[in-house]
């Protein structure tokens, strides 16, 4: 049975409550995890404030970054292993669960490298002073990650976190954490010292709120809905601590009249059923120019007709939804589109051999006449786009920044000057040109504007995010 990890020993909630951990893939319950709350929390809080302040201060960034990449190497040696319990827990095709594994060891491999690459810098100043800016860690961090990709995102928070000498308290989703428990074991088998790794299970509205409100905390980074991320923001307010969000998105591809098919048609495609339409990033609008709508809108229409949803050992395009919530919401927002008026141009098929009582969802490829329907101003999470006309290159800027979101957006065009101008008028974190995704992207600087949050994970700022300056002044004569 899964435990959680506090000061370097596995443990049960304090209350010897647990949660039932249903699978996507049937809907049926196939193990229990700790339902932990504040009185949890706050034992990891202090087991990481005493490392922070103890044994994990007195190592330096060259001993911080060579256990990372021990960690990393280990997360590859049971690569196996972490992939069967990232499918099972989140209902993703192996393949999917494979590279974000792979991913994952990337985070670690990346951030372990730089841990010594961080320097400070001396300012020139008035005669008589030297002027040193170094560079600290905040101290204790909170990740409360979500459960599309908790291998991913574990990676993706914790690295340049303990990279710059964090101690850190992870708090993952009740619906997907066993990878994240697992990791967390191979940390203390790197040589993290006890309590700087620290996992709490439980539910958001119990675990995850009393750490984002816990009094002893420096930073929270937070991925999920908009909703949740402004009560983890307020909450962080109470103790003025800082917090980096990523809170969503409704991402476009812009399609004009020159694409390079060959390249656009897949990718569009790809970019909705990732992880069954379950990522911030997904591709959910599709804006056409109208004068090549029909011709490209029937390629889409033959690519996305060929997808089939299934089991994770199935290996398909698609995996089941990961919950009975979720699965509700986006048959509504299925319903709700017919409603609306929106026709429905071609759907996926799911696959006759997966269980009754799993999760699983038609992708359904829609076209609209406006902008005004809500499939197109809100983010469903699931395997759904909706394509769009326009006539020029300005509607088409007003329509790709005309939602609550800025995340990420894709131009496809071989025209140097739109692709550029385009990209600078996108009003989100990401803009790719004739490309969307990234393999992870594990070095790119990522995050959104808007609704989609503030702050920024990835690359080499997430160390500065996960880190404080220090300016000493200092009067020679």
């Amino acid at each position: 049975m899964p435990q959680m990890i506090i000061n370097g020993r596995k443990t049960d909630a304090i209350s010897g409550q647990m949660l039932d951990v249903i699978s996507p893939v049937d809907g049926a319950v196939f193990t229990q995890i700790p339902r932990g709350g504040e009185a949890d929390v706050d034992l990891a809080v202090k087991a990481a404030r005493i490392a922070a302040e103890g044994p994990w201060k007195e190592f330096t960034a060259l001993e911080r970054g060579r256990i990372l990449v021990k960690l990393s190497n280990l997360i590859l040696e049971n690569a196996e292993e972490l992939s069967q319990l990232e499918a099972r827990d989140t209902g993703k095709a192996i393949s999917s669960a494979r590279n974000d594994i792979q991913v994952m060891a990337r985070y670690f491999e990346f951030y372990g490298t730089a841990a010594d690459k961080v320097h400070g810098e001396v300012v020139p100043f008035l005669n008589g002073y030297g002027v040193q800016v170094i560079r600290e860690p905040l101290g204790v961090t909170a990740h409360i990650i979500p459960w599309n990709y908790p291998a991913q995102m574990v990676g993706r928070s914790v690295a340049p976190a303990l990279a710059m000498g964090n101690a850190c308290v992870v708090k993952p989703a009740e619906d997907a954490c066993l990878s994240v428990i697992r990791v967390a074991e191979l940390g203390l088998e790197a040589g993290l010292p006890s309590g700087v790794f620290n996992v709490v299970t439980g539910l958001g509205e119990e675990a995850g709120a009393a750490l984002s409100a816990h009094e002893d905390i420096n930073f929270v980074t937070f991925t999920g809905s908009n909703e949740v991320g402004v009560l983890v923001q307020k909450a962080a307010a109470e103790h003025a601590v800082k917090c980096v969000l990523e809170l969503g998105g409704k991402s476009a591809h812009v399609v004009f009249n020159d694409v390079n098919t060959k390249l656009a048609v897949p990718a569009i495609v790809k970019g909705i059923l990732a992880n069954a339409g379950q990522t911030c990033t997904a591709g959910s609008r599709l804006l056409i120019q109208r004068d090549i709508f029909n011709e490209f809108i029937d390629l889409v229409v033959d690519e996305f007709s060929k997808t089939r949803v299934g089991t994770p050992e199935m290996d398909l395009h698609c995996g089941p939804l990961i919950n009975k919530s979720q699965f509700d919401r986006v048959n509504r927002y299925l319903e709700k589109g017919k409603k609306d008026g929106l026709k429905i141009l071609a759907q996926g098929q799911i696959d006759p051999g997966v269980p009754e009582t799993g999760y699983y969802v038609t992708p359904t490829l829609f076209v609209a006449d406006n902008h005004d329907s809500d499939l197109l101003m809100q983010e469903i999470f699931g395997p759904v786009l909706v394509a769009l006309a326009f006539d020029t290159e300005e509607q088409a800027v007003q329509l790709a920044n005309i939602t609550d979101y800025g995340l990420m957006a894709a131009v496809w065009s071989e025209n140097g000057g739109i692709q550029q101008r385009v990209a600078k008028e996108m009003k989100c974190g990401q803009v790719y040109i004739n490309g969307f995704g990234a393999g992870g992207g594990v070095e790119l600087p990522f995050g959104g504007v808007k609704r989609s949050g503030h702050g920024r994970e990835k690359g080499l700022v997430a160390l500065e995010e996960m880190s404080t300056t220090k300016t000493i002044i200092h009067y020679h004569g």
